[in-house]
């Protein structure tokens, strides 16, 4: 096991730079734990470098990021940039030209964390969207005919490629695997309405789970999944779907686990470089302010060790949010926590240092 990493940073805009700080401030306090050591290497890619230079990322940018181990990014998002140029041009750009083609969502309710969902405790959320990351909607093909017109058209295809689907599909079976929890994998979809795409996942998911008996499997569609994830979110273990309804139940997820603040997810090239990040947004109008939720950030941290093959320091730092979720701070409700974005992330630094 190696124990040198580049960690690639992109702050990003808004809280991002506060939040990344307080998720470094505990890589740091597992490097010296467990005598590891993380190289840093900041990138200013975001709202104001793109105001300044007009230049959303470099030439350069894609093919140095190929050299790090992992990419921490903070949040993308600037009151002052259009919707969209950011998001398409850093983002976007950066999940398909790296090929992170997994978008891996923990939904997971840590205690002493208000969830909206009557009566249901951490034991009753705990589950994982794996979400192809790649294809889709989001591949952005389409486009407008007569545009501006009153007789305009737009159109935008959902591209889906067996292999694609296949490579997803059997990440998600293998990590099923791997977290031995339930060993239960659901295919979400919406094979009554979208009979072309959804067809190929089912067909895909069908053939390819005859090499995991071990895994039990069922479908739903994607309506009934939103459904059950409020009513009976305890049924599942992982979820396996396209980029548009991942993007969609991985938010009602992040709601469910308690909010924006406590949500992280990964962007997977498990052959390539990966980036990982809070799932929430830059926050602007709380920028400087010192009370935005670092955990996601931290969360986002925590998944960066598990990428490295760290899992005693993964579980150390997932440990530690537990005891500040459940006895450190006053309240996770409605994104209050009764201390400022340092002091929670001295919290979770000092209890890693301890343990």
């Amino acid at each position: 096991m190696a124990d040198n990493y580049k960690i690639a940073v992109i702050p990003g805009d808004g809280t991002g730079p506060e939040v990344v700080a307080e998720g470094i401030k505990v890589l740091d306090a597992v490097a010296r734990k467990d005598g590891l050591k993380f190289d840093y290497q900041k990138f200013d890619f975001g709202g104001e470098r793109y105001m300044r230079t007009g230049e959303v990322l470099p030439d350069t940018a894609v093919d140095e990021l190929r050299g790090f181990d992992a990419i921490f990014l903070g949040a993308i998002g600037h009151p002052d940039v259009q919707p969209g140029i950011l998001e398409k041009g850093i983002l976007l750009r950066l999940r398909f030209e790296l090929d992170q083609y997994i978008n891996l969502r923990p939904v997971k309710l840590y205690p002493g964390v208000d969830t909206p969902l009557q009566d249901k405790k951490p034991e009753h959320i705990d589950f994982v969207v794996v979400r192809e990351n790649t294809e889709g909607l989001y591949a952005g093909a389409g486009g407008f005919l007569r545009k501006g017109t009153p007789m305009e058209v737009a159109v935008q295809e959902s591209i889906n490629t067996r292999a694609g689907v296949e490579r997803c599909v059997r990440f998600a079976f293998d990590y099923c695997r791997k977290r031995n929890r339930e060993n239960k994998l659901t295919l979400c979809g919406k094979t009554n309405v979208l009979t072309y795409a959804f067809d190929l996942w089912e067909r895909t998911f069908n053939e390819v789970k005859e090499e995991y008996k071990d895994i039990e499997t069922d479908y739903a569609h994607v309506d009934a999944i939103c459904m059950w994830m409020v009513k009976n979110p305890e049924w599942f273990d992982v979820i396996v779907t396209d980029n548009m309804f991942g993007d969609i139940i991985t938010d009602l997820g992040a709601m469910i686990q308690g909010g924006m603040g406590i949500a992280a997810g990964a962007n997977l090239n498990p052959e390539g470089v990966s980036m990982f990040e809070p799932i929430g947004g830059s926050a602007p109008k709380y920028t400087g302010q010192n009370k935005i939720n670092p955990l996601a950030a931290i969360c986002a941290a925590q998944m960066i060790l598990e990428h490295f093959g760290l899992s005693e320091s993964a579980a150390r730092v997932e440990n530690a949010v537990m005891e500040v979720t459940a006895n450190r701070i006053d309240s996770l409700s409605a994104g209050r926590m009764g201390k400022t974005t340092t002091e929670v992330g001295d919290l979770v630094a000092g209890l890693v240092a301890d343990s």
